[in-house]
């Protein structure tokens, strides 16, 4: 069995060495298992070093010209070749203990997919409260974070993968339908116990007014935000 980790990657020279240093660290958990894997990083468009630093770290790299997460999942997606998928984000450091929770479930014919619960690196008070509601959230609903998000590639692909239309949420999007689908083939989506730890940049890079400005619009008009690039600047204006 073969696991396809891929990460979207824009302007993450930064952070992207040490996400892969921490995947090469964790990754004998799967080969000790019998599983095979390879690393695709999907070079979104990027002004810095990022394919460069993905190339030195032995990880093949794709590009995606339009700057977009769901586009770039889903040039990573297809990319790939094994038979099940985690998209893991350029700012997480996933752990040997979740690769092993992981290698554990993929190994499971129950389950059809999942993701993990969200440690925030160095996060203030308020980001501390926003992550234990969303890991209370994600447990109840089993929506995976976009950070760490894993499913069998052949269900990936009955799905279409992620929703192009949308610029952030992408990863709830395919959540639900992930979920529809294991009802409808009598398999599970879980959420791991072992959190994956992600950097907590956002709430150091931009300022509360910031924060609050797009949490209000979001909470109002969701949809039309999600499929707004220019609404969603946290996530596309390069600030990194």
């Amino acid at each position: 069995m073969r696991l396809s980790i891929v990460i979207p990657a824009f302007n993450e020279e930064k952070l992207l060495g040490r996400c892969l240093a921490a995947v090469a660290a964790a990754t004998p958990e799967l080969t000790g298992r019998g599983w095979h894997y390879e690393v695709i990083v999907c070079d979104n468009n990027s002004a810095d070093r990022t394919a460069e630093v993905a190339r030195a770290a032995g990880a093949r790299v794709v590009f995606e010209p339009v700057n977009q997460i769901a586009r770039a999942r889903n040039t990573g997606a297809r990319a790939a070749t094994g038979d099940r998928l985690l998209f893991l984000d350029a700012d997480c450091a996933p752990s040997r203990a979740l690769f092993a929770e992981l290698a554990q479930v993929l190994g499971d014919t129950r389950v059809l997919g999942g993701g993990a619960r969200v440690a925030l690196e160095n996060a203030p008070g308020p980001g501390r409260w926003l992550t234990a509601l969303w890991n209370g959230i994600s447990r109840l609903t089993r929506w995976a974070p976009g950070g760490f998000l894993f499913c069998e590639t052949a269900a990936f692909r009955a799905l279409g993968g992620f929703n192009e239309e949308l610029f952030v949420s992408e990863e709830i999007d395919f959540s639900r339908r992930l979920k529809r689908l294991a009802r409808a083939r009598r398999r599970r989506v879980v959420i791991l116990r072992t959190p994956v730890l992600t950097s907590a940049r956002k709430l150091h890079l931009y300022s509360p007014a910031e924060l609050r400005a797009f949490t209000w619009q979001y909470l109002r008009r969701p949809l039309r935000v999600a499929r707004d690039r220019d609404a969603c600047p946290i996530w596309y204006d390069g600030r990194r």
